[in-house]
């Protein structure tokens, strides 16, 4: 857990979520910047840097899937597109972009885009609001990429969404949470032997193979003895 900006970013409970989202968060825009963080696993710089068409058509309708620009991505590998799903489709109608051309979170004064450190400023503000401890705006993409993990999603589309470089870098977000790591070791309560008390102490859990019969070689016909 991260505390006074040190250690990992916590990974939201679905009821911490919902307390952040209905009463720490307090502006439209706030729910919609932090949304796009959960609901498609980006990084905030690539939610900050968002320009209003990646996200809205020309009728400002939302458009069933979002662009994250090649340019906006660490490292700049590619561009990504991510379904926008329905809880986070109502937090974007809900919010009305500003700027119909340009960034879809305008900076101060309407000047560039809304950055990153600011972004953090408002997620500490609403966090405080409601007593959650240890979060960032990390949180948001290593709850989403560890909920994938999960529920089982391969490692490999997991990384089509978050857009890591390796699979080696994917798996240090991912969440081990203590009862996973208990549900391992009980797994390997079946490599206990059998103790003396126990009713199957003794005997073998196979049938005993029955030796082979040793063939008998046939015997010679006996001849008629000749008379004399």
């Amino acid at each position: 857990m991260k505390i006074d900006r040190h250690g990992r970013a916590k990974i939201l409970t679905q009821s911490e979520i919902q307390l952040l989202f209905s009463l720490g968060l307090q502006t439209n825009r706030d729910r919609a910047l932090f949304g796009i963080c959960l609901y498609t696993a980006c990084r905030i710089n690539e939610a900050c840097t968002l320009k209003t068409t990646d996200v809205y058509d020309r009728s400002c309708r939302v458009r069933p899937e979002l662009i994250i620009r090649k340019g906006a991505t660490k490292g700049k590998l590619a561009t990504r597109t991510i379904p926008v799903l329905e809880d986070l489709r109502r937090r974007l109608e809900m919010y009305q972009p500003p700027d119909p051309h340009g960034y879809l979170f305008p900076g101060r004064h309407g000047r560039g885009h809304l950055l990153a450190d600011s972004a953090s400023w408002l997620l500490r503000e609403a966090c405080n609001k409601v007593s959650i401890e240890g979060v960032s705006t990390h949180s948001f993409r290593r709850t989403a990429l560890t909920q994938m993990s999960d529920a089982g999603i391969p490692l490999r589309i997991i990384q089509e969404v978050s857009g890591h470089r390796t699979l080696d870098e994917l798996q240090k977000y991912l969440e081990v949470r203590p009862e996973q790591v208990r549900g391992a070791i009980a797994a390997l309560a079946m490599l206990s032997p059998v103790e003396e008390s126990s009713p199957y102490f003794g005997k073998t859990n196979y049938h005993e193979v029955a030796q082979p019969h040793t063939l008998r070689q046939p015997q010679s016909p006996k001849r008629p003895r000749p008379r004399q």
